[in-house]
């Protein structure tokens, strides 16, 4: 059935019917073939697609057409607009505007094209005339040595522009006519820079002649009122000089301006006498004139500045000698300021380097010393705003020996005897007592109050280079090792009380002669001359674990050999195993050695 439909004797007949017809013999085949009236719309609905792109097609044919025609009018409008305004003719365009308006696009081309011919031939007879013109300048100018090239390059200039007015050629014609007015104003020129360069030599103490010479050699050749050399080279070369010689001038002023003032200042600040001034003062009077008010030759002469510049040299080497003592001086407050207060002092302006820099030159000890005042009012300010954190250091490095001292007077075994002195070491351990419960909330309020001042000064909070949070959290963690270490000794210790206890039960009590010595060796007291028992410092690695770092230098004496075993556990892993060793042979110690020896009260 489809072949059917395909076929030529189907295709005559559809292009012979209507459209109605076509469509009523399609749906009679469509009957006969038994299509369902689903493929019967998708069919349709293909019909129509397909007719709708061929208008589609045709219509943008002809919009291309159109587009194409467009195009070509308005570039033959434009090059008509380009010809028009390039030879100052303006009222072409507007006499066919009304034509325009009511022609179609091919009439429009067709009314374009010859104006744009005639135009092109009107062009080509004004280049002509522009080079007739042209061909005038360049040979009267080419009489004035190397003038000729700058025309030259202005012609070049006016055609890249397209300008070919009647306007502009009148305007080249008027060019040629000032050509013998430019040639005498060149003349004065030369002889006006001549004389500049002569006057600023003077001044800066050069040699006149050599200068000119290598200006141009024909400028010193010929004497002034017969120089004739008004090329451009020789022109630009002494502009050239003559900023080159104007830099030099200001270059020289303004070092003589600075280097006076130096010298000023020096004299000021060594009370130079009157005599010792006058030595200069000719030197001085040129710094009360501007730059260009400066005529007497040799005034910026390098030999004057060389002169002032080791006046200067010799001066504020004596300058230096003086402040550096006193650098030296007020650097050594700041760090005793530092050093009192646990506080890195800046190493920038440390003695060594200040005197290193002072003796180089490399920086003004003025500067230097208000550098270092600087510092000594920021140090001052950060020691008050340090005082009450430090205060709280203070009495918890106080608590912690107090700690110590306690630890070790509880294992002496004749702490309760009746000797003299014994009651004030009876007081003294009860407010050790009471100071060490005290230390972990006075630990973790110091954490706070330094987190506190770390957050209001956006800084951290350094003693002696090291955090001290850090340092706290690291006691704290050493000091709950320590608990449990000492938790541990009293397990044991009840551990082994209980197997005493046994031993004495089934065998009975037997005294250890070794207890006494043992015991009194291993706690290191003695008595003192009032017959009281004082302990002697000991160290563990559980009873020091309040830094080195944190020690105050004004209680040094007192702190320092608490701390050593802190710096050691804030800069490494905490040794767990050497607290454990040393509470055994203390627990030991106390015990006797002799594991039947039964405790002593």
């Amino acid at each position: 059935m489809m072949l059917a439909f395909a076929s030529p004797s189907c295709c005559s007949v559809h292009t012979s019917s209507t459209c109605h017809t076509l469509l009523r013999e399609l749906e009679q085949i469509w009957k006969d073939i038994g299509e369902t009236e689903a493929d019967k719309d998708h069919m349709l609905s293909e019909l129509e697609r397909e007719c709708l792109e061929v208008y589609r097609r045709k219509v943008e044919e002809a919009a291309n057409t159109k587009a194409c025609l467009h195009q070509s009018v308005a570039t033959k409008e434009a090059e008509v607009a380009t010809l028009m305004a390039a030879l100052g003719e303006l009222n072409v365009n507007s006499l066919k505007q009304p034509e325009k308006k009511s022609a179609s696009l091919k009439e429009q081309l067709a009314l374009v094209t010859p104006l744009i011919d005639d135009l092109r031939v009107k062009k080509d007879e004004r280049v002509k005339q522009f080079a007739d013109v042209k061909t005038q300048i360049d040979k009267i100018t080419s009489e004035i040595s190397g003038y000729s090239n700058i025309i030259n390059a202005v012609s070049s200039l006016n055609l890249e522009d397209h300008d070919l007015s009647l306007r502009n050629l009148s305007e080249y014609k008027s060019h040629l006519r000032a050509l013998q007015k430019e040639k005498s104003e060149r003349i004065q020129k030369v002889v006006d820079c001549v004389n500049e360069v002569h006057s600023l030599c003077g001044v800066l103490g050069l040699d006149f002649g050599k200068t000119v010479s290598d200006v141009h050699p024909s400028l010193h050749e010929t004497s002034l009122g017969q120089s004739t050399n008004i090329s451009v080279s020789a022109l630009e070369s002494l502009e050239q000089a003559i900023f080159r010689l104007k830099t030099e001038r200001k270059v020289r002023y303004q070092k003589l301006k600075d280097v006076a003032g130096l010298l000023f200042e020096l004299w000021t600040l060594m009370d130079t006498t009157r005599e010792e001034k006058s030595k200069l003062s000719r030197i001085t009077c040129v710094l009360r004139l501007s730059e260009a008010e400066v005529t007497e030759p040799g005034a910026l002469s390098l030999e004057v500045i060389q002169q002032i510049s080791t006046e200067v040299e010799r001066l504020t080497k004596l300058k230096a000698s003086r402040m550096k003592e006193l650098v030296i001086k007020r650097r050594a407050e700041l760090e005793d300021i530092c050093y009192k207060n646990h506080i890195d002092p800046d190493p920038s302006t440390s003695a060594d380097k200040s005197s290193a820099m002072i003796d180089s030159g490399l920086v003004d000890p003025c500067e230097l010393l208000e550098n270092i005042e600087a510092q000594i009012s920021k140090a001052k300010d950060e020691v008050l705003s340090r005082k009450d954190i430090m205060d709280k250091i203070d009495w918890w490095l106080f608590a912690c020996e107090e700690e110590n001292w306690l630890e070790d007077y509880n294992q002496d075994y004749r702490r309760y005897s009746g000797g003299r002195g014994a009651h004030i070491n009876l007081k003294r351990a009860e407010q050790a007592r009471i100071k060490v419960t005290k230390i972990p909330v006075v630990v973790n309020a110091l954490i706070n109050k330094t987190l506190a001042w770390e957050d209001e000064k956006q800084k951290l909070f350094l003693y002696d280079g090291v955090r001290l949070v850090s340092i706290l959290e690291d006691y704290k963690v050493v000091r709950q090792q320590k608990e449990e270490s000492k938790k541990r000794a009293r397990d044991q210790k009840k551990l082994h009380d209980m197997l005493l206890a046994e031993k004495e039960s089934a065998y009975g009590s037997k005294p250890s002669p070794r207890r006494s010595s043992s015991f009194r060796k291993a706690n290191g007291y003695h008595a003192n001359g009032h017959g009281s028992v004082t302990p002697s410092p000991r160290r563990s690695s559980m009873s020091c674990a309040t830094p080195e770092l944190l020690t105050p230098r004004s209680n040094s004496v007192r702190h320092n050999g608490y701390f050593k075993e802190m710096t050691r556990l804030s800069t490494g892993p905490l040794n767990f195993v050497a607290m454990a060793k040393e509470d055994t042979v203390s627990f030991s110690s106390i015990s006797g050695s002799d594991p039947e020896s039964p405790l002593q009260a």
